[in-house]
C-alpha cells in the first residue's frame, strides 16, 4: 500500500520560491530540474524511509536532490499508523 505524501504550506512556499529562483518559467533545464524535484517528493508514497535521519530531530528525515552545491534538502516525516509522510520543508543542502 502506498502512503499518502502531504505537502505543507511552507513546503509549497518553498517549492514556488525555488521555482521563481532557478527561472523555471523561462529555462527548460530549469523547469526539467524543477519537475525532478517534484518527482522525488511524490516518491516518497512508495519509499518513504529512504534518506537519513536529521541530527537532533529522530522524527524527521531527509532526501537529497541535486548535486553539489546546487542540492535540495526534502525535509519530511513519517506518520506510519496513518501511511502518511508529510513533507515539511524544503531548503538548500547548505542551509542549516
Amino acid at each position: 500500500m502506498a502512503y499518502r505524501v502531504e505537502v505543507t504550506a511552507r513546503a509549497v512556499r518553498d517549492l514556488r520560491r525555488i521555482f521563481g529562483a532557478i527561472n523555471a518559467t523561462y529555462s527548460n533545464g530549469a523547469a526539467d530540474w524543477f519537475n525532478g524535484l517534484e518527482a522525488l517528493v511524490l516518491s516518497l508514497e512508495t519509499h518513504p524511509g529512504r534518506g537519513a535521519v536529521v541530527r537532533g530531530e529522530r522524527n524527521l528525515r531527509q532526501v537529497f536532490y541535486g548535486k553539489t552545491p546546487y542540492a535540495y534538502r526534502i525535509i519530511h516525516s513519517i506518520d506510519e499508523p496513518a501511511w502518511l509522510v508529510r513533507v515539511v520543508h524544503i531548503r538548500h543542502g547548505a542551509r542549516r
